[in-house]
């Protein structure tokens, strides 16, 4: 029985929350002062002229407010936003609003997203056309990384006369995945720059970026031999390029996280995704893996797949160990508590835990 009281209760705010709504303005005060002072003038002296001019005042009333009513009636608004977006960083988003009456036009239509709605841009529509759509373009920014749905908006108006401002609330049921923030904080940079450095020392061979100059091995082919450097140290010397395309950078996050530690978790998925970005557009392979997730891109699939993931993961009081990351790869692991690898120690991955100044929150 509680429970159908509380779905009613519920239909019954959704229901409210959808009618239209009309706040009175101080034009509005100022007019119904003047239609009780007339009013009351009418009735005291029995003057039919101030009866005649109750009578326009009063139907100045009832035509502003049939006529808000209608401007607002039939008012469609959809929204379209790019098929990727991160946290943090601003991205645009196509606004149509749409009137369905056929002939009748809308004048003087103020949008405005409400109850902490990404959509905190008033948008001003001076006449929308009867079945037209206007379109616009905002620019809009989520806080966070996950699912962001049921975006509220509020149409007002203050056609004709601006006595009241008549309102009327939409709720749009949609879904948004935001990614983690790609745009690095202070420490990541560097971070990448160190990693990168390490990773082209691993992974140097033939490609296309020099390298450096090293001295000629047996049997090694004879193309890539620089004849001014071996005419100089008087032995062969071979020119050597960074191998492109080979790279393999072992991302691992561990869920297991103590309490008191979410904000750490909420950075180390924010370093894993920047990380992950960042050498996927370099070209190189990453392979990542948690407890419940793995993936080689872009072998088994893009850098979104990875994306997606860190975009709705939580973390955990519980969770097994990871296995051994890659020998051949660079390799970082994102652990609260350590090194936690079925009691052995990473293969030499770098270990960023919860003292790691890398991962610490901004401004200690």
């Amino acid at each position: 029985m509680r429970q159908w009281w509380r779905q009613q209760q519920a239909l019954l705010e959704n229901w409210i929350e959808g009618r239209v709504r009309e706040r009175v303005t101080l034009t509005g005060l100022v007019f119904l002062t003047a239609v009780a002072l007339v009013g009351f003038a009418a009735f005291a002296s029995a003057n039919n002229l101030l009866f005649l001019l109750l009578a326009a005042m009063l139907a100045a009333l009832l035509v502003s407010g049939f006529v808000s009513r209608m401007g607002l009636a039939s008012l469609e608004l959809d929204i379209q936003l790019p098929d990727h977006i991160s946290a943090r960083r601003t991205v645009p988003a196509r606004i149509l609003l749409r009137n369905d009456k056929s002939w009748l036009p809308s004048f003087s239509i103020q949008l405005v997203g409400v109850e902490k709605s990404v959509f905190n841009t008033p948008l001003y529509f001076p006449i929308v056309p009867g079945g037209s759509t206007l379109e616009t373009t905002v620019e809009i920014t989520f806080a966070r990384r996950g699912v962001h749905s049921r975006d509220a908006f509020l149409f007002s108006s203050r056609f004709p006369f601006g006595f009241a401002e008549r309102r009327a609330r939409v709720t749009m049921e949609h879904e948004v995945l935001v990614y983690p923030a790609l745009d690095p904080l202070p420490a990541f940079e560097p971070f990448l720059a160190e990693v990168a450095g390490e990773a082209d020392a691993l992974f140097r061979g033939r490609g296309h970026d020099f390298y450096r100059i090293r001295p000629y091995i047996p049997f090694e082919s004879a193309r890539h031999v620089d004849w001014r450097a071996t005419a100089h140290t008087g032995a062969l010397q071979v020119r050597e390029f960074a191998r492109e395309q080979e790279q393999l950078i072992s991302l691992a996050l561990d869920l297991q996280v103590e309490e008191g530690r979410e904000a750490w978790f909420e950075r180390a998925v924010e370093c894993c995704a920047f990380l992950a970005w960042q050498f996927s557009q370099r070209g190189a392979r990453v392979r990542f893996r948690s407890q419940d997730f793995h993936v080689v891109t872009p072998v088994e699939n893009d850098v979104y797949a990875i994306l997606k993931y860190l975009a709705l993961v939580e973390c955990r009081r519980q969770a097994a160990p990871l296995g051994e990351l890659e020998d051949r790869s660079v390799s970082i692991g994102f652990s609260a508590g350590g090194r936690r690898s079925n009691g052995r120690a990473w293969n030499g991955a770098r270990v960023l835990d919860a003292a790691s100044p890398l991962l610490a929150e901004p401004g200690l």
